[in-house]
């Protein structure tokens, strides 16, 4: 059976259910850049596994290691790319969407600096608790889990990235590109 297009009034209601879904995920099942992907694959009627199983390594900013990009937001330029993204077919430098992409990319880096200052996970983690946990040590983890970190702090933070996707595809005009892989 044919899934409904998606359509520009949908704006609101995908965006609080991919929040939503981003939040649950996060919480029960942990790996910011993959619960953020699966959130909005979800409420989007998406389904990639390739780029699912690809995200997971992204989480807690690079490996745990908290010194690159929030999971929840490199997982959010995940889908950006999917939807937009150079094909491998049209690996080339000319006439290409790439370009687009990044700038698309940046719409959702504008909404992570307006909201945190940053994409950076240990900064983010560092504005909201007052310092970053190095998460690849277990008792740092360990103190991290009692700040919050998978009961509410990371779920908001996952349910904002997955919600802001969406809105960027509403705000970029992706509808087209969504609504054909939706058909796929």
């Amino acid at each position: 059976m044919a899934k409904p297009e998606i359509k520009p009034g949908d704006k609101e209601r995908l965006a609080k259910k991919a929040y939503d879904q981003g939040y649950y995920y996060q919480n029960q099942k942990r790996c910011c850049s993959q619960t953020a992907v699966a959130a909005v694959m979800e409420t989007l009627g998406l389904k990639d596994h390739g780029i699912f199983k690809a995200s997971t390594a992204l989480a807690g900013g690079g490996a745990l290691f908290g010194d690159a990009a929030c999971g929840g937001y490199s997982g959010g330029l995940l889908i950006i790319g999917m939807l937009k993204g150079r094909p491998i077919d049209n690996f080339v430098v000319e006439d290409t969407d790439r370009f687009r992409c990044f700038e698309i990319g940046r719409a959702l880096h504008k909404k992570f600096i307006d909201n945190y200052g940053t994409v950076f996970c240990r900064d983010i983690m560092t504005k909201i608790y007052g310092r970053p946990f190095w998460l690849v040590d277990p008792d740092e983890y360990n103190k991290a889990e009692e700040a919050g970190a998978h009961s509410t702090v990371s779920p908001e933070v996952v349910g904002n990235a997955a919600k802001w996707v969406v809105e960027v595809i509403f705000e970029e005009n992706l509808l087209d590109e969504l609504n054909g892989l939706r058909k796929k």
